[in-house]
């Protein structure tokens, strides 16, 4: 919407958005896989990666490498390779290294987890990807419709909502706008972790009736 040259945001264009986007983000957390918190702006990063750490979701707050996706393989070794590092740390061979060595060491893994310590715990592809300001994470969008993930995102007046699956219409460059979203998004996630735990709980309730009933059978004959 544009008002004496002003671009304005459709609040009620964005309640629609965000609804069609939780309803859809709830189902994909709902079957068990992740989704990948993306902004590497400087009034996003913090509370996107609160978020992604309360939700236990992967995130990438710091720089998006390229190939992140696209060429996961060689991600993983460097995530295995800063797991070596952690369990190196704890063991009587580095206390005995000399210094420098120790130093080189310690230098390496904060390198590592500076890039990579949001997705530390990743061991697949996530299901989809979730961003603020698409302009700047680009390069993350095209290895997502590369893959196939589909790509959830705040989308301000001078981006093409058409480049991502679920555009969320909304101002990506005030903080409150981006919390408030954020948020909503997060409490989106977190009842598809609940309708996760709920589902498992009564799978393992319908497996337990079903053990019994076949227990009772057998007393029966």
């Amino acid at each position: 919407m544009e008002k004496n040259g002003i671009h304005i945001i459709d609040l009620n264009k964005t309640l629609v958005c965000l609804e069609e986007a939780s309803n859809a983000i709830k189902q994909i957390v709902r079957s068990g896989k992740k989704v990948m918190f993306v902004a590497t702006k400087k009034q996003a990063k913090d509370l996107v990666a609160d978020e992604a750490k309360r939700l236990n979701m992967p995130y990438v707050t710091e720089r998006w490498l390229g190939g992140m996706l696209t060429n996961f393989a060689t991600i993983r070794k460097s995530l295995k390779k800063m797991s070596s590092i952690d369990k190196l740390m704890k063991e009587d061979a580095y206390k005995n290294m000399a210094k420098k060595e120790r130093l080189m060491i310690t230098r390496q893994r904060e390198k590592l987890e500076s890039v990579l310590g949001g997705i530390a715990d990743l061991t697949r592809l996530p299901a989809a990807l979730f961003i603020v300001d698409i302009k700047r994470e680009h390069i993350a969008i095209a290895e997502a419709q590369k893959l196939g993930i589909p790509v959830f995102a705040l989308v301000d007046t001078n981006s093409n909502p058409g480049e991502v699956d679920f555009p969320i219409p909304a101002n990506d460059d005030a903080f409150k706008s981006i919390s408030l979203l954020v948020k909503a998004f997060g409490a989106a996630i977190e009842e598809g972790l609940s309708e996760r735990k709920k589902d498992k709980e009564e799978a393992k309730l319908s497996e337990e009736e079903e053990a019994k009933k076949a227990v009772d059978a057998g007393t029966e004959e």
